[in-house]
């Protein structure tokens, strides 16, 4: 027997997929290849002469889509989340009464060979006919708008923490140490301070007595530290960002009202109507990029939980996963399903039975990030999270224990917004404690299973 025989006889053969086998999930699907110009649509050749069809991106073409697609009978749309280019199709769709699946194109680009978008757009509807992509999450649309405002003032106090880098690196160029002798240039005493210098004021002294009393610097740290070189095209560039930091301030306000606005038109919670909100914990201070209004209360009226209560995770980062995910939860299967999607829970990667690869998915998840940003603050919180977290943190190190106890508090958001619990902090002592009798009780089992009993130095 030859070489080549031998080889045929023992590797598997290839077997093609039987398409014809599977089920057929949704019947009535069309596929479309989203762009930036135009739209790939498919449905099924006997639905259409031309069962395959190229849409523009106009509003009108979009309107024509939907109606080509409701005349041929669709019901179910599958389209692929390219860019923000699928957003006004999805709403269109939407309005039509159709169902839209809007599918990760990562999902459905493991087969080589489909380079144009008709064979695209043929590919998506195959796929969806039998039922193999799976619908991401969309929020409602009311979500959607709070989103796009919330998401809007983050990035206008992201620009304006710039304007106040460049203002701090302008005045150490001048030599103007101002940033050392007061805690925040864009404070009251430290505008007033600048405001004043760009008016043509000079002398230190006159310029410290315009300081808060309760700045802890004295003035004459602070005349000290406001002699500098006054060049010409430094105090220009230092005009120009103050005027920017002013008007990136009047856009957040701008955008805090509208943001008022619109959760002032979310329907009341439950709990939030039978209860009042409690007065506020002491140990949480209001954040400098805090809207002016009182966000506490209006997160309280609309989801029923005082955010404040739970250690690590402040009105900011509350409003911050609202606005991502919004308040329905049953659409997730359980938390561990939502702390899933957050791209939170550790997962491994196999090859031949082998552990390849371990690690959390790698999910941009803004909601993911407000969770890992509250874990880190909670280092030398005195409660029971932050006994936990500090545990955590010298048995795996930073980066690991910040993604437990965000995953810890995704769960606990989960819980706190879908089944209407308070949360009650059993402080340090009690996890101190409870974590002492569950290294005696392990102690135990092992002394036990090696012949030996535990005796207490002191009974």
């Amino acid at each position: 027997m030859s070489e080549e025989t031998r080889s045929s006889q023992t590797e598997p053969r290839k077997q093609r997929l039987d398409w014809r086998r599977l089920e057929v999930v949704h019947r009535d699907a069309a596929g479309i290849d989203v762009g930036n110009a135009e739209h790939y649509v498919a449905i099924a050749a006997d639905r259409d002469e031309e069962p395959v069809r190229k849409f523009g991106c106009f509003t009108e073409d979009l309107r024509r889509m939907a109606d080509w697609l409701v005349e041929r009978g669709i019901r179910t749309v599958a389209m692929q989340s390219t860019g923000v280019y699928w957003l006004p199709l999805y709403d269109v769709l939407e309005e039509r009464g159709l169902q839209v699946f809007l599918v990760n194109a990562s999902h459905t680009k493991n087969l080589p060979g489909r380079k144009s978008d008709v064979q695209e757009c043929q590919w998506v509807l195959k796929l969806h006919t039998f039922g193999l992509l799976s619908n991401s999450f969309h929020p409602t649309e009311e979500i959607r708008v709070l989103r796009t405002y919330w998401r809007y003032r983050d990035g206008q106090v992201k620009e304006a923490s710039c304007c106040i880098q460049r203002m701090q690196k302008t005045l150490t160029q001048t030599n103007l140490q101002l940033a050392n002798a007061i805690s925040d240039i864009s404070g009251l005493t430290g505008m007033r301070i600048l405001k004043a210098i760009l008016a043509g004021e000079r002398d230190g002294r006159k310029l410290a007595e315009l300081a808060d009393p309760r700045v802890k610097a004295t003035q004459e740290q602070i005349a000290r530290s406001l002699e500098g070189n006054w060049r010409k095209e430094l105090l220009f560039v230092l005009e120009q960002e103050i005027g920017l930091y002013e008007i990136f301030q009047q856009r957040i306000a701008e955008c805090d009202q509208q943001i008022q606005q619109h959760l002032e038109s979310f329907p009341s919670h439950e709990q939030a109507l039978e209860r009042e909100l409690g007065p506020r914990v002491k140990r949480k201070k209001k954040q400098g990029n805090a809207p002016a209004f009182d966000l506490r209360q209006a997160l309280y009226r609309i989801t029923g939980v005082d955010w404040t209560r739970v250690d690590g995770m402040d009105v900011m980062v509350a409003q911050t996963v609202v606005a991502e995910v919004g308040r329905d939860m049953t659409r997730w299967a359980s938390e561990g399903h939502f702390a899933s999607w957050l791209g939170l829970c550790p997962s491994k990667e196999t090859s031949g039975g082998r552990v390849v690869k371990k690690g959390t998915k790698k999910v941009n998840n803004r909601a993911a990030a407000a969770f890992r940003t509250a874990a880190s603050t909670l280092l030398n919180s005195n409660s029971y999270l932050g006994a936990q977290y500090r545990r955590l943190r010298a048995k795996l190190g930073a980066p690991k224990a910040i993604t437990a106890m965000a995953h810890k508090l995704s769960r606990l958001f989960y819980r706190l917004l879908r089944y209407g619990q308070q949360y009650v902090d059993k402080g340090a002592p009690f996890y101190e404690e409870r974590w002492r009798q569950q290294q005696l009780a392990s102690l135990r089992r092992k002394s036990a299973q090696l012949g030996y009993a535990l005796t207490p130095i002191h009974p």
